[in-house]
């Protein structure tokens, strides 16, 4: 405890020493600032679907400051939220910048590896119920992806009538033209087991499966418009099932759901209309 009486050469050095620390305690506030301000401008929110987790991280960072005694990085306690405000508008300018895009070609914007990597990790963290994890999936490229639309072309053709083969004939053309196909499946053998294990909830987990499979698609559709790239989606279901899993050695307990078409772009999204938002949502205790 400092005493109440003091010589003026102890008091003199008294203020000194509180100066100092005061100064050293705000270069480290400063140097805190700096770290955030570094922080931002490395994870902007276009990136969230970048290619490197060290470029943007989506947890809690730990940000290094210098303490006021010693050069010794100590981990700030700063909330995240403080990071960057609005830290959810990047995501919504993609679920917002994803459209179907029917004119596609087949120059793509990232490689074919980036695509699997995409395909990978939207499979391994979208959700499922009880972490069932019931979706499958087979990715097309090249030779493959056209095959499977002149498979799908040869199934159609003999049902589809004559006078309108033409305009079913040019969609085909169009999926053709594009560089891939993703096939979205889900393990009916998975939700045989489910339904076994929690019999309650019997009626439920088909419906569940197929909830997980949608996000699945939506997860891939938007990391590929993230990166340039232009899709549509397909369902030509059940009609091509038995020639798919013939062609591409599909078990017989993966029921195929969806086919998404991607590639560059090759001409624009039409419009959109939307009804009217308050007619859709709802709120209460706000």
């Amino acid at each position: 405890m400092r005493p109440h009486i003091v010589t003026s050469a102890v008091f003199s050095l008294t203020r000194l020493t509180t100066t100092s620390a005061t100064s050293q305690a705000t270069t480290a506030l400063r140097s805190s600032s700096s770290a955030l301000k570094a922080l931002a401008a490395t994870c902007p929110q276009q990136r969230l679907f970048t290619s490197s987790s060290e470029q943007c991280r989506l947890a809690r960072p730990q940000l290094k400051t210098i303490s006021s005694t010693s050069n010794t990085p100590t981990t700030s306690s700063a909330p995240y939220s403080a990071m960057a405000a609005n830290k959810a508008d990047g995501f919504l300018e993609l679920v917002k910048a994803r459209r179907t895009y029917y004119a596609l070609n087949k120059e793509l914007s990232i490689s074919k590896e980036r695509i699997q990597e995409i395909v990978k990790e939207s499979l391994l963290h979208v959700p499922s119920s009880f972490n069932s994890q019931s979706n499958r999936v087979l990715v097309l490229f090249g030779a493959d992806h056209d095959k499977l639309w002149e498979i799908t072309t040869e199934v159609l053709k003999p049902i589809v009538p004559a006078d309108a083969w033409q305009h079913t004939a040019d969609r085909m053309n169009l999926f053709k033209a594009g560089a891939g196909t993703v096939l979205f499946f889900e393990d009916q053998e998975v939700v045989n087991q489910m339904q076994a294990k929690f019999p309650l909830y019997s009626d439920k987990f088909p419906i569940w499966a197929m909830q997980s499979d949608a996000m699945f698609q939506f997860a891939v559709w938007t990391a590929l418009t993230a990166e340039g790239l232009g899709a549509n989606l397909q369902h030509y279901n059940p009609l091509i099932d038995n020639k798919v899993a013939s062609e591409w050695g599909i078990p017989d307990n993966w029921k195929l759901n969806a086919q998404l078409v991607f590639g560059g772009r090759a001409g624009d999204a039409g419009p959109k209309d939307f009804q009217p938002i308050e007619q859709r949502f709802k709120v209460s205790g706000a």
